[in-house]
């Protein structure tokens, strides 16, 4: 294997363009960026050194809401009414999901996202010890959350806290600082009030995250306020679900109130406008009112089977183009708001580090092709990342200091692909053999 894969290195990237100035980035053993500038050469004994002219340096990118093995189930149902695609398509085909799957889907998944410079992903999904594994091969960062379902039956909800305890101390095994666990209450359609309490009990115990489903469709608003007479926000609020380690999905539906309670309580709000434009939820987020009321605005794709990639500088286009046309200001979600959406913000979202290229920060850093057709000319660094690029646009990707892409070539990635695919083939025959 190239030395460059290698176990942790202190690593010098020299001449690359940070905000349309020349520097070095000097990267220590413990994986942090030591210097940035004129005294960069002097702050390691570099062990290998990164050529950085033609590169744009930017904060590695953070997927604040997926389904990695989901990768799986790509291209495998679009186009379809949302109920007719989850009972038709995909909940058939998750019932014969096994571990190797998930292990193989998730692989599948982190060799995408690191080819697009996404560095660190919160997911939520089952067999989660399996995708705990990819990722630690893989090399960069996760939040795993057991999709915690109920649906009002106290015995399924006991099973559900046993699966999810189980998660939780086998992740705090791994001892893995790239590898946290978090509570996954999947929604408030398909968790009781009880398990929501218990879940926003046990994760303020653990001192671990909360990562949830919140008002993605306008019929769940609908029967949240028939049923409880509240809003869903609220209804997790009184939960005790909506804190400042809690990441809500989607939040289309919210209203100018709920908005305001994320604020209050410091929630991050991920937008996944991929995922929404094509199931049609008909309303995109508030992002002005989620701005005005303080709330963590970060971004994230949801999974492939209604995405279909995991491409974060792809996704930050369609945030920036759906808030404009959604709410009709040209001005809405600029370029530079949505960089930092899905770096800073995500970051701070899964407590990661600062998300911003500075010293004493951890090295997650992807270096862009400044000579690509879609950053040429090169006018707005930002602009272009966000209007013209795409993960392909990606050459170079650490995570923690340790090199996990090099001039696009990923240790590994022919067979990740190849086992993937098998799996995928297994999978859906199983599935159609049960039929």
């Amino acid at each position: 294997m190239n030395e460059i894969f290698t176990a942790q290195r202190s690593v010098l990237i020299a001449g690359v363009t940070i905000d349309g100035s020349t520097v070095d980035i000097a990267i220590d053993e413990e994986g942090l960026i030591a210097g940035i500038g004129e005294d960069a050469r002097k702050a390691v004994d570099a062990d290998i050194v990164i050529d950085g002219s033609d590169r744009l340096a930017v904060p590695g990118l953070v997927n604040t809401h997926s389904h990695a093995a989901m990768s799986l189930l790509r291209g495998y149902g679009d186009d379809m009414l949302l109920q007719d695609w989850l009972s038709q398509k995909i909940w058939p085909l998750e019932a014969h999901l096994t571990g190797e799957d998930v292990y193989a889907g998730t692989k599948l998944a982190c060799l995408e996202m690191i080819k697009s410079g996404t560095v660190a992903f919160n997911d939520m999904y089952f067999f989660m010890d399996r995708a705990a594994q990819a990722v630690d091969e893989m090399g960069i960062r996760a939040t795993f959350a057991y999709g915690f379902i109920d649906l009002g039956m106290e015995e399924k909800r006991e099973a559900e806290i046993k699966v999810t305890e189980a998660l939780v101390a086998h992740v705090k095994s791994l001892d893995n600082p790239r590898i946290k666990a978090a509570v996954g209450p999947h929604s408030v359609y398909t968790v009781s009030p009880e398990g929501l309490s218990w879940c926003a009990e046990y994760a303020k115990k653990q001192e671990i995250g909360i990562h949830v489903h919140l008002s993605e469709t306008e019929k769940e608003v609908v029967d949240c306020v028939a049923r409880f007479g509240k809003r869903p926000a609220v209804l997790l609020d009184e939960c005790g679900c909506l804190t400042p380690r809690t990441v809500a999905a989607h939040c289309c539906w919210l209203d100018e109130a709920e908005c305001r309670l994320l604020g209050e309580r410091g929630v991050s709000a991920s937008h996944n406008p991929a995922s929404n434009m094509k199931l049609a939820v008909n309303r995109a987020m508030p992002y002005h009112w989620l701005k005005q009321y303080g709330a963590n605005i970060c971004l994230g794709t949801d999974g492939c089977a209604s995405n279909n990639n995991l491409d974060m500088i792809e996704e930050m286009k369609f945030a920036a183009l759906l808030q404009k046309f959604a709410w009709n200001s040209p001005t809405l979600l600029p370029a530079s708001e949505a960089i930092a959406m899905a770096t800073a913000a995500g970051a701070r979202a899964l407590g990661t580090g600062p998300g911003t290229l500075t010293v004493g920060a951890p090295a997650d850093i992807v270096l862009l092709d400044a000579r690509a057709a879609c950053n040429t000319p090169l006018f707005h660094a930002d602009s272009n990342t966000v209007y013209a690029c795409n993960g392909g646009a990606v050459m170079t990707v650490l995570c923690g200091g340790r090199i996990l892409m090099h001039e696009r070539e990923v240790p590994g990635e022919e067979e990740i692909v190849r086992e993937a695919a098998d799996i995928a083939r297994s999978l859906v025959d199983r599935a159609q053999e049960a039929q």
